[in-house]
């Protein structure tokens, strides 16, 4: 009969597992923001079976701007348990058609750092202000474009626990700012992507050396760049493509970087 009992039970508590996941959904809406009269369009995304505070990460967009690569990543990070909001760099209604309205974008932030920082802090005070975010467990990743703009957010010494870069430009203007650096640092690189060859790499590392920050840099062999993003392709042979490998590995990568940084 003991046994009989303990199976009951546990075939009820597995019913009421699959109950709760069944019900728990990840929501999501837009969001508008200010960064001084600037409107920014940011796309949030949740559990809403979440009880009490849950850490905040922002996502960067790519040079594209934001659309459904960044809104994708955004909904798997908020499945990991975080709300997860996807940054507005460029402003409402401001989206790239084509690469050369992409490069033409992304050349204003690269050459104005002091902008791409504070377009990014405005996302972070906006998610502090939302009622399920730890304000004290807030980290910021980024892809491509939104790699640079991440990591120019922490040298700027926002107030963040952690930064992940996937595949993105390595270099800054002012290599002194890393001194300010307040957060953990996670840079995700293929071993051969163009956009940030080894010199970028070698330079980011005397970076952060010499300012002691703590930081990790993680590098895929065969990965070119944009490597977690499918619409990349997957002729690496052009300098951009997809690797399923290394999507997979750095994205484990950044969850055990948050289980570090959010304990």
């Amino acid at each position: 009969m003991k046994i009989i009992y303990k199976i009951i039970i546990i075939v009820l508590a597995m019913t009421l597992l699959s109950a709760v996941t069944a019900q728990a959904e990840i929501k999501t809406k837009t969001v508008d923001y200010y960064d001084g009269t600037t409107v920014l369009e940011g796309y949030l995304a949740y559990d809403d079976s979440i009880k009490g505070k849950v850490p905040g990460v922002i996502i960067v967009h790519e040079w594209n701007g934001l659309g459904d690569y960044a809104q994708r990543r955004t909904r798997e990070v908020a499945a990991l348990g975080y709300v997860a909001l996807a940054a507005d760099i460029y402003g409402k209604g401001i989206r790239a058609t084509n690469p050369g309205e992409s490069g033409k974008l992304a050349s204003i932030y690269r050459a104005d750092r002091k902008l791409a920082r504070s377009r990014a802090q405005a996302a972070i005070d906006q998610i502090r202000t939302l009622k399920l975010v730890d304000r004290n467990k807030i980290a910021v990743i980024g892809y491509c474009f939104g790699g640079m703009v991440a990591l120019e957010l922490a040298r700027s010494g926002a107030d963040i626990a952690g930064t992940v870069s996937f595949h993105g430009s390595l270099d800054t203007p002012d290599p002194q700012n890393a001194r300010n650096i307040k957060g953990r640092i996670l840079v995700l690189h293929g071993a051969d992507d163009p956009a940030a060859p080894a010199e970028q790499r070698l330079a980011l590392e005397k970076e952060m050396r010499e300012a002691k920050a703590n930081w990790q840099m993680n590098i895929y062999g065969g990965a070119v760049h944009a490597f977690t993003n499918p619409a990349a392709g997957n002729d690496p042979a052009k300098g951009a493509a997809y690797n399923e490998q290394a999507d997979k590995r750095s994205w484990e990568d950044m969850k055990m970087f948050f289980q570090e940084i959010f304990k």
